[in-house]
C-alpha cells in the first residue's frame, strides 16, 4: 500500500472515534484505568482481548485519552490487502501525521496481519503499545514467542449489570437498598439485563445486532482463522454449545453426536470457541489435575443476550441463566481485580453438586449455589446438603445461595450459610 492511502484511512478512523465519542455515551468501565496506563510505564505491551464488540478499542482510547498517540484498526475492508511489508510505512504515515515524538500506539485487531508481532517486538523497546483483539490465543501464543515476560494480557467483558445501571442513569444510594421502590426498578432493569445482555452496540441498534455479532464470531473469528474445513460440523457444534449452556459435555460425547472421527478435533474446535470468548469451559474440582482434565467440563456463554436472542432459551431455562450471569460476573471480577482466582464446579459420587468452587493460591475461598426455587422446600433441601457435603470435602465454611428474592441466614448442621437475592449480589459483588 502507499504511505498516502495509509494515511486516509488512519485520520478516516480517527474522524470516526471522534464523531462517536461526540455523539455516544460512553460508559467508564469498572476497572481501574491507572492500573492499566501504569503496565505502560516502561517500554510494555498492554494487550486487551475480549469477544467482538465488548468495548476493548474504546477502552484504549480511553486510557490515552490524555496522550497523544497512533491509533489503527486492521478489522477495515480497505487493509485487506495490507501486508507485513506495509507495517513500517504505516509508522511513517503515522509519524508525518503526528510528529516524529509520538510515544504511544494503539493497533485494533492487529494479529489480522502476518508476522505482525516481529513489528511489534521492534517498536516495543522505544514505543508503549496497547494492542486489542478478540482472539486470546492467537495474540497471546504470538506474543508469547517472541515477548516473554514483556506484555501483560487483560480480559475484558461485555457490561456488568453495575454498568448497565450507569447507562440506564440508575445511581444508587445506601438507603435505596430499604426502598421498595428502588429495588422495583432494579429487578426490572435486572430483567432486561438478563434478556438483552452487556454488549454496548445493543443498546443502541437493538438486539437484532447479536446475531451479526456471533456470526462474525464464528465466521471470522474461527472459521476463516483457523481454516477449518467441516464448516457444517463446526457451526452445528456451536449452536450445540450455546443451547446447552450450564450443561455438563465430555469431548468423546461430542464427537459421537456430530459423527467427527478424531476427538482431538472436538477438543481443537471447543477451544476455538473458548479462545475468542464465546464459550467458557469449567473444569470440576479435584486436587489431582489428572481427573480435571478428564472429568466432563460444563459450558457457559459469554453473554445471556446472545443465548435467548439466538432462540436457545426456554422458560425453563431461568435457573441456569442466572447461573451464567454468576459465572459472567466472577469472570469480571477474577479478571478487573484478582487474577489468582480459579472457578470451579463440584460435583461426588453420589450426584450431589455445588455450581461455583472458588480457589485462590492453595485454598477454597467460597462455595456458590444458585437456586432460583428457594421457595420449593425439596430443592432448597438438596440444595443445601449438597454445599453442606462439599463445604465438609473442601474445608470451606464460606457459604452462599444466590436467589431470586430471599435474603437471610441461616445455620445447617453447624454451618452458616448466607442467602442473598441476585440483583443485590450483582451490584454488592
Amino acid at each position: 500500500m502507499e504511505i498516502e492511502e495509509i494515511k486516509k484511512i488512519i485520520v478516516d478512523q480517527k474522524e470516526e472515534i471522534e464523531e462517536l465519542f461526540q455523539k455516544e455515551k460512553i460508559i467508564e468501565r469498572e476497572l481501574d484505568p491507572q492500573r492499566l496506563k501504569r503496565f505502560l510505564k516502561y517500554p510494555n505491551i498492554l494487550v486487551i482481548s475480549g469477544v467482538r464488540r465488548s468495548g476493548k478499542s474504546v477502552l484504549a482510547l480511553l486510557l490515552l485519552k490524555e496522550e497523544k498517540y497512533g491509533y489503527i484498526n486492521f478489522d477495515d475492508e480497505r487493509l485487506v490487502n495490507f501486508t507485513k511489508n506495509d507495517l513500517n510505512k504505516l509508522l511513517q504515515a503515522f509519524y508525518e501525521l503526528y510528529g516524529e515524538n509520538l510515544e504511544y500506539f494503539i493497533f485494533d485487531e492487529i494479529q489480522n496481519i502476518e508476522n505482525w508481532e516481529l513489528f511489534i517486538t521492534r517498536l516495543r523497546r522505544t514505543k508503549k503499545i496497547i494492542i486489542t483483539g478478540s482472539n486470546a490465543k492467537l495474540l497471546s501464543s504470538e506474543l508469547s514467542t517472541h515477548l516473554t515476560g514483556r506484555y501483560v494480557d487483560f480480559t475484558l467483558y461485555p457490561f456488568s449489570f453495575r454498568e448497565y445501571l450507569k447507562f440506564q442513569n440508575v445511581i444508587l444510594k445506601k438507603e435505596d437498598f430499604y426502598s421498595t421502590k428502588k429495588i422495583s426498578q432494579i429487578k426490572r432493569l435486572l430483567k432486561e439485563y438478563i434478556a438483552l445482555g452487556g454488549f454496548p452496540e445493543v443498546f443502541k441498534f437493538g438486539k437484532t445486532i447479536i446475531k451479526r455479532i456471533y456470526g462474525d464470531i464464528v465466521n471470522k473469528d474461527i472459521l476463516f482463522r483457523y481454516k477449518i474445513k467441516n464448516k457444517s460440523a463446526f457451526r452445528e457444534l456451536a449452536k450445540y454449545l450455546v443451547s446447552n449452556f450450564g450443561q455438563k459435555i465430555s469431548y468423546s460425547k461430542l464427537k459421537n453426536i456430530f459423527a467427527i472421527k478424531n476427538v482431538h478435533t472436538i477438543k481443537n474446535y471447543v477451544e476455538y470457541l473458548s479462545s475468542v470468548f464465546l464459550v467458557f469451559v469449567l473444569d470440576k474440582f479435584f486436587y489431582k489435575l489428572k481427573q480435571q482434565f478428564i472429568a466432563p467440563k460444563k459450558i457457559y456463554v459469554v453473554d445471556t443476550g446472545l443465548i435467548i436472542s439466538l432462540a436457545f432459551q426456554f422458560s425453563e431455562n431461568t435457573g441456569r441463566l442466572i447461573e451464567n450471569v454468576v459465572l459472567s460476573e466472577i469472570l469480571r471480577k477474577k479478571a478487573y481485580l484478582d487474577e489468582e482466582l480459579e472457578i470451579y464446579y463440584w460435583q461426588d459420587y453420589f450426584g450431589k453438586e455445588v455450581d461455583f468452587v472458588l480457589k485462590k493460591n492453595r485454598k477454597i475461598i467460597q462455595l456458590i449455589q444458585v437456586c432460583v426455587n428457594i421457595s420449593d422446600l425439596a430443592v432448597k433441601k438438596r440444595e443445601i446438603n449438597s454445599l453442606i457435603k462439599a463445604s465438609e470435602q473442601l474445608k470451606c465454611n464460606n457459604l452462599l445461595v444466590i436467589t431470586s428474592d430471599y435474603e437471610g441466614q441461616e445455620k445447617v448442621k453447624n454451618k452458616k450459610i448466607n442467602f442473598i437475592p441476585l440483583w443485590k449480589w450483582l451490584i454488592t459483588y
